[in-house]
């Protein structure tokens, strides 16, 4: 039954947390809360990329409207941009590397652009990490970065596609190479095969390194890095997507822990599902109270997401089991140099009893579009809720899923008490929410449908059919709500109680990141390229 907010929610510490002002977008979620809701205004009402029109064997190149700039990726493109300082910072695989200096491996690339021109400053090349291991299946699609990265200060943090916590120069090597990691020559040109057998990254194991690569100005530079792979024996199921969060001198990672390939077995079932590290050195400091185990669906895959709740600051992650956890980030240093211990505050199991029991018996996982989900979205912490929804891996098919507001404000198990609304109809989702000060929720499942539901109830105003598969969020400023498909259409529709479809613009391929804003420009990446959009005359391109 719904019930209001007022039952719901006795205490309520503030308004909804600050939206991303009119400024940078440093971060996946653009704040802390990670709501896709920004205060851009004055972003283009239309918009188009080029196009080439091909009549009579002719070919003529159609210049995009509202374009100011756009850039090559790769052949393949996920992570959705982050904005500062004057600089872009995207991946892509390693599909456009130069081949006279980069042995293309299916790895992965994260580049550094100029924000006025779309120049490139600076790339990281992370070769695939390859193995004999016949039952380790990460990496292998060729999918390349998918963890969009955090900017702070002067360091950029992004999770690679080897497994591995790298902290970047935000400049490169165009101001020399920052310690105390100096081994790009090496880390960049990795192509060594690990072999198929127990301890497979460890010094016994591991196989000669080539002689490094020289260096140039326009190479990224890894200030220091922390190999989760080989230090906690994580087994990442397919890819590794977690977007860091920063929290005062701290970074809270997911590892993507969860099956091989037989899609069955946990191998590492001890192996931390979250852990803290020290922002400065890279040192492992804490990890979550307990291990999920072999309570893990498929993978972990969420991003933890910092809520401030009745003055209280939290830890908030969608786990694996499709639970969503709270913990608290204050922690005691372990015993004898162990990292020390994220304890949790609450928890509350996403997946309704529907979806996991039929006639008193419990519903396989991935089986027929039934069963329990994990969390694949990053949960949203707004007015001391938290809105999340359940998903599966894409391979799965479409499904029952679950979009869940509950109480942030509780302790313990939860799950009982803290509902506020769920909304059944929806499939499984990979997308996060949109939260927006006027009360309205926008969030849209895998099968392509976009819902406006109302924050405190949880009613459906509206909804829309994409027309395609939807692996990002929607993404609302100026008015707008701004979301992407497989198909790559790009939608533009009121962010208002009354549907409203604005624009639907074509793009020259899938469009898996989110669009976002930063500085009044609209950035929409599609599988190959990175596009810029302002309004007002358009600036040459490259």
């Amino acid at each position: 039954m719904l019930k209001s907010a007022a039952s719901c929610l006795t205490v309520i510490a503030a308004l909804l947390p600050p939206l991303a002002p009119a400024a940078d977008w440093p971060q996946w979620g653009g704040r802390d809360a990670r709501n896709f809701v920004s205060e851009e205004t004055g972003l283009p009402a239309s918009f188009r990329p080029d196009r080439t029109d091909v009549t009579n064997s002719v070919t003529t190149l159609v210049p995009g409207e509202n374009l100011k700039w756009s850039a090559p990726l790769g052949t393949q493109a996920y992570v959705t941009p982050a904005v500062s300082q004057g600089k872009v910072f995207i991946g892509a695989n390693d599909g456009l590397v130069d081949p006279a200096r980069f042995t293309k491996t299916r790895g992965s690339v994260l580049d550094c652009l100029d924000e006025a021109t779309g120049a490139r400053l600076w790339r990281l090349v992370i070769p695939m990490l390859r193995t004999s291991n016949k039952q380790f299946n990460y990496d292998d699609m060729n999918l390349g970065l998918c963890s969009s990265p955090t900017v702070d200060g002067n360091r950029v943090y992004v999770v690679g596609s080897r497994g591995d916590v790298l902290c970047l120069d935000i400049n490169g090597q165009a101001d020399g190479n920052a310690g105390p990691f100096t081994d790009e020559g090496h880390y960049m040109w990795d192509t060594r095969v690990f072999p198929d057998k127990p301890g497979r990254f460890d010094a016994t194991n591991t196989p000669p390194l080539p002689p490094p690569a020289a260096l140039q100005p326009g190479d990224a530079d890894i200030v220091w890095r922390y190999d989760f792979i080989e230090t906690l024996d994580v087994w990442p199921q397919d890819a590794v997507d977690c977007s860091i969060l920063v929290y005062g001198d701290y970074l809270f990672v997911c590892t993507c822990n969860g099956v091989d390939k037989s899609h069955k077995r946990i191998p590492s079932p001890q192996a931390p599902d979250m852990i803290v590290l020290d922002k400065r050195t890279g040192k492992l400091v804490a990890v979550i109270d307990q291990a999920l185990g072999t309570a893990i669906f498929h993978g972990d895959w969420s991003s933890p997401t910092l809520g401030r709740v009745n003055g209280r600051d939290l830890i908030v992650w969608g786990g694996g089991d499709g639970v969503c956890y709270a913990f608290d980030p204050r922690f005691e240093p372990g015993l004898g140099g162990a990292p020390g211990v994220l304890k949790k505050v609450w928890w509350f199991d996403c997946n309704p009893p529907q979806n996991k029991f039929k006639d008193g018996q419990r519903l396989p996982y991935n089986k027929g579009g039934i069963g329990p989900s994990e969390i694949n979205s990053t949960p949203v912490v707004a007015n001391g809720r938290v809105y999340v929804a359940v998903g599966q891996d894409s391979r799965h098919g479409t499904g029952k899923g679950c979009f869940t507001c509950f109480d942030a404000t509780q302790t313990g198990d939860v799950t009982a008490t803290a509902k506020i609304w769920q909304n059944f109809d929806v499939d499984r989702s990979f997308s996060s929410a949109a939260v927006t000060k006027d009360g309205l929720v926008f969030m849209a499942d895998y099968t392509g449908i976009l819902r406006c539901l109302d924050a405190d109830t949880g009613k459906e105003y509206w909804a829309h059919d994409l027309k395609g598969r939807v692996f990002c969020s929607p993404f609302c400023a100026d008015g707008r709500v701004y979301i992407g498909t497989e198909a790559g259409r790009l939608t533009v529709a009121g962010a208002t109680r009354e549907k409203k479809i604005l624009a639907e613009v074509r793009f020259d391929g899938p469009i898996y990141a989110t669009p976002v804003a930063a500085n009044g420009v609209l950035y929409i990446a599609s599988q190959r390229k990175l596009y810029a959009f302002q309004a007002g005359p358009a600036q040459p391109k490259r």
